[in-house]
């Protein structure tokens, strides 16, 4: 089998986060930190660049959590 796609050997082994190229220390927005989550640091670009998707993963988070701690309270009242 024969391909052409190559990268290059010091990615292969380097997450995205500790390159040099990565940002400079510069911030990053939800949907980079969601990627990066998801793909354990490898692609900081992996859901795209549509900043929506990110606050759709942070909407869920909260929602999650709300409903965790809403449950907490009302548990003892059944």
């Amino acid at each position: 089998m024969r391909t052409d796609f190559d990268i290059a050997n010091n990615y292969k082994v380097l997450p995205t986060i500790f390159r040099a190229d990565f940002n400079n220390s510069a911030t990053i927005n939800a949907n980079q930190a969601w990627s990066l989550f998801f793909t354990a640091g490898r692609d900081d670009a992996a859901l795209g660049y549509n900043p929506e998707v990110g606050q759709f993963f942070n909407n869920i988070l909260i929602a999650v959590v709300g409903s965790f701690v809403v449950g907490t309270f009302l548990y003892p009242l059944f």
